[in-house]
């Protein structure tokens, strides 16, 4: 028979404002993927106050939810012996050094090829799987054209302590990113809402529908055309610096999603020599779950990134 986590979580009172069942979980559950909490919302694995509710219950403050978590699927997935970069493994964890052009874990259309099918080869299946079949072991995701640091859980309590890290912001996240035109400040914040496109599902945007989402960018360099930013996160939203710096005008070279400026296409991104966008995880630094050690790691640039600059 299969075994069940169960969670039980009070709504505070009073509440900022009423807020839907799906969104205060996916806020609250940060070790699991949203995908993962509607699936179990479908299964009826959630309940308020000992019914099962939909996604949509609006929560107002007060109530008593309940989560049962099935013990992870066994994963159909493939492991395929994808070259890695693993710059730290032990019992708990693992830290890889990401090249741009490798999709972080399967999705729509994505069944082989990806970071989960290399880790399943290189770390021999030993992965967490609170965040689905689809995602063992990811704690956080790097888009596919971006290159740098990921750390990834062997196991569940590991993976909720890092999860929980980056939620609190505790874990840092440092980037390196290149962007077109000259930005005019030696520092900023940019403090804008990101979520979905209102009609290209695939892409994120500037929206006050969205979740408050913070970046801070210090410069580093600048060229006639261009200027190197080291960008930390306060959150963590999908594409997030890569909405952010385009909606100041600044957008990440080579980004062919959200660059409308001249190096905003994949001829231009040949052209530069970039396999992908000029975004690098460069910096990671997080407690370890088991030994409480600091543990920092930086990545130096991948070769095509260096080379763009030292061509600049």
């Amino acid at each position: 028979m299969t075994e069940e986590r169960q969670l039980e979580l009070t709504v505070a009172t009073p509440l900022p404002a009423p807020i839907r069942l799906d969104l205060y979980l996916a806020k609250n559950l940060t070790d699991l993927s949203r995908s993962r909490i509607q699936k179990l919302i479908e299964q009826q694995k959630v309940s308020v106050d000992g019914k099962p509710a939909k996604a949509s219950f609006t929560l107002c403050g007060g109530e008593q939810l309940q989560i049962c978590i099935p013990e992870a699927e066994p994963t159909s997935l493939k492991p395929q012996d994808i070259p890695l970069t693993l710059l730290f493994e032990d019992n708990y964890l693992a830290v890889i050094n990401k090249p741009a052009g490798l999709v972080t874990h399967p999705g729509a259309g994505v069944a082989e090829g990806t970071l989960v099918n290399a880790l399943l080869h290189h770390l021999a299946g030993r992965l967490s799987g609170i965040s689905g079949v689809l995602r063992p072991g990811i704690v956080h995701r790097l888009d596919k054209d971006t290159s740098g640091l990921l750390v990834v859980a062997k196991e569940d309590q590991a993976h909720r302590a890092l999860a929980e890290q980056i939620r609190d912001k505790t874990a840092q996240r440092v980037y390196l990113a290149l962007v077109e035109g000259q930005v005019p400040h030696d520092s900023g914040m940019v403090d804008k809402p990101v979520g979905r496109h209102p009609t290209q599902r695939k892409q994120m945007a500037v929206s006050d529908r969205g979740r408050r989402a913070v970046s801070h960018y210090r410069v580093l360099r600048r060229w006639q055309s261009y200027t190197l930013l080291r960008v930390s996160l306060e959150t963590g939203r999908t594409h997030q610096i890569r909405v952010h710096m385009a909606s100041l005008g600044f957008p990440v070279v080579g980004d062919i999603v959200y660059n409308r400026k001249r190096t905003g296409s994949l001829e231009s991104r040949r052209k530069l020599g970039l396999l992908g966008h000029a975004l690098h995880a460069a910096y990671l630094s997080f407690t370890h779950p088991a030994t409480g050690a600091l543990l920092e790691f930086e990545a130096p640039l991948p070769k095509d990134f260096q080379s763009l600059l030292d061509t600049l």
